[in-house]
């Protein structure tokens, strides 16, 4: 139970309820239904997904063994070799899946894999480090629509949209650890309101698309800015570093019902629907294995 837990932790077990609703949020911007190559490409994605996890404690085992000791590594109870071969074997598993899912899905793996592993060995320190996240969270969505019907184009608005959120979460986890200014969660705070308005407009970039029924994708935006909006705040009036994770936490979450809102606009309310089912899941988890 020791080791399932230590496993647990190094790949933030809660965080990955927020993958599925990459690849549903791509195929609806399609018009296109899931289908088992849809599988394939969230599996692909949840593959990649935790190895982007594995790598980044490997990566940051001395920096963790200072300011973070409980974490699996420093603490000892997982040998960064271990950490390593599973992300590697991670890395392998999810390109094969998307290879399973056809070359339009590969195409968009291998550079996803690539950004997971350039941001966690060079660029999560530097100025680059949020845009490349942000573009891995893109690429992620992109990949499930490219394994559902081998195109891209139209799911490029709604990568846009989760990336700006990708983008605004993670510039507040870089100072997490020792807390910073109010400057990160006040445009994280901004970023939030942006979305959401954007998210109440109905999808005019696919006209050809029926009408939406307005109240899921309303209530789906609401949920988003509700999670985010009061840790975003409270981080922003006291940036301590308890405060940061937490609304660090809460950015993480939010992923998902931006996500079904990303889909229910798309006029996909039954995928929409399964993606915000995945958030109370992530929460109950979330008491037990912290997400960062």
């Amino acid at each position: 139970m020791s080791r399932s837990r230590a496993w647990a932790e190094l790949l933030r077990l809660p965080a990955l309820f927020t993958v599925p609703g990459d690849a549903l949020a791509g195929a609806a911007a399609l018009g296109t239904r899931p289908t088992g190559r849809t599988l394939l490409g969230i599996a692909s994605s949840l593959c990649l997904y935790e190895a982007g996890m594995a790598l980044n404690d490997w990566a940051d085992r001395e920096e963790d063994a200072a300011e973070r000791p409980h974490r699996p590594l420093p603490s000892g109870r997982i040998r960064p070799a271990a950490a390593l071969g599973a992300a590697g074997a991670l890395t392998a598993a999810g390109l094969a899946l998307a290879a399973r899912a056809g070359r339009p899905a590969l195409t968009v793996a291998v550079p996803l894999a690539a950004t997971v592993w350039s941001y966690d060995l060079v660029l999560k320190r530097t100025p680059a480090g949020p845009a490349a996240m942000a573009a891995a969270r893109g690429l992620d969505l992109l990949l499930g629509a490219a394994a559902t019907a081998g195109q891209v184009r139209p799911a490029l608005p709604s990568a846009a949209l989760l990336g700006a959120h990708t983008l605004a979460v993670t510039t507040v986890s870089r100072q997490e650890t020792g807390g910073g200014t109010p400057l990160a969660p006040l445009t994280a705070l901004a970023t939030t309101g942006a979305l959401t308005w954007r998210l109440h407009r109905r999808a005019a970039d696919r006209p050809q698309a029926p009408a939406l029924a307005e109240p899921l994708p309303l209530a789906l935006a609401a949920g988003y800015a509700l999670t985010t909006a009061r840790p975003y705040l409270h981080a922003a009036l006291n940036p301590s570093a308890p405060l940061t994770q937490r609304a660090v936490g809460a950015g993480i979450r939010a992923t998902i019902p931006l996500q079904a809102a990303l889909t229910a606009r798309s006029g996909a309310p039954a995928a929409a629907l399964c993606t915000a089912a995945l958030a109370p899941l992530a929460r109950v988890l979330a008491r037990r294995v912290s997400v960062t």
